[in-house]
């Protein structure tokens, strides 16, 4: 693992040299880590990546010259190959936090979160896991429903229409922030199983993942705010 060919490479974006500073200790004691670049806001950042190959990048949103969001959605821009962004955020329900899950973003953390928490969510993240405590992402959808577009029922989607009755179920479980452990259980199927469900269904939506199938469920009305 510790081989160099299988690290998890890193880039820090961060307008505070301080932060990223602790973050570059924390994650250079790991074997399985490295931090390969480092950047103070958004534009920075996406200069640096048109050079350097990178797996994660943990970006603060509240940046000069380009804020975390646009930075964001530039990446994700980039298809499957693109990194994997994690947003870093001080405030637990923050409009730029929800901007930055829409376009794109595979999760968020709070900047105080304990150092193993962080390193989870990154190895999870690289994975092509989504890392939102489902409680908070919930919040944070519940809380920022009012200002999405009105939503026109499920055919505002197409991809919803080619769903199958159980993707359509499994859908509706992971848009209420359960885990594929809780989904399998609630189904009365394989934790397997499920997760090629999941699978499936962000195929069909186009979706890169569970957290933008989240968002996506409470466009389109699938899952109303505080239900």
């Amino acid at each position: 693992m510790g081989d160099s060919a299988d690290r998890i490479r890193v880039m820090l974006v961060d307008d505070q040299a301080l932060l990223r500073t602790g973050f570059r200790m924390v994650l250079a004691a790991q074997p399985d880590m490295e931090v390969v670049a480092e950047a103070g806001d958004g534009v920075q950042a996406l200069e640096v990546l048109r050079t350097t190959p990178v797996d994660v990048v943990l970006m603060d949103v509240r940046m000069p010259r380009m804020d975390g969001v646009e930075a964001t959605r530039q990446i994700c821009a980039g298809g499957d190959d693109a990194p994997k962004v994690l947003i870093l955020t001080t405030f637990d329900l923050d409009e730029y936090a929800f901007s930055a899950l829409r376009v794109g973003a595979s999760g968020f953390m709070l900047k105080d979160v304990p150092p193993d928490e962080l390193l989870t969510a990154i190895r999870a993240v690289h994975r092509g896991d989504a890392v939102v405590a489902p409680s908070t992402t919930r919040r944070l959808l519940d809380r920022f429903a009012a200002i999405m577009p009105a939503t026109t029922g499920e055919k505002a989607h197409p991809g919803l229409s080619r769903l199958t009755d159980r993707e359509h179920e499994v859908l509706l479980l992971v848009a209420q922030g359960l885990s594929n452990g809780e989904i399998a259980t609630r189904l009365v199927l394989s934790e397997a199983t499920v997760k090629t469900h999941v699978g499936r269904i962000l195929t069909k939506l186009g979706l890169r993942d569970r957290v933008q199938a989240v968002v996506l469920a409470y466009e389109t009305g699938l899952v109303r705010a505080g239900g």
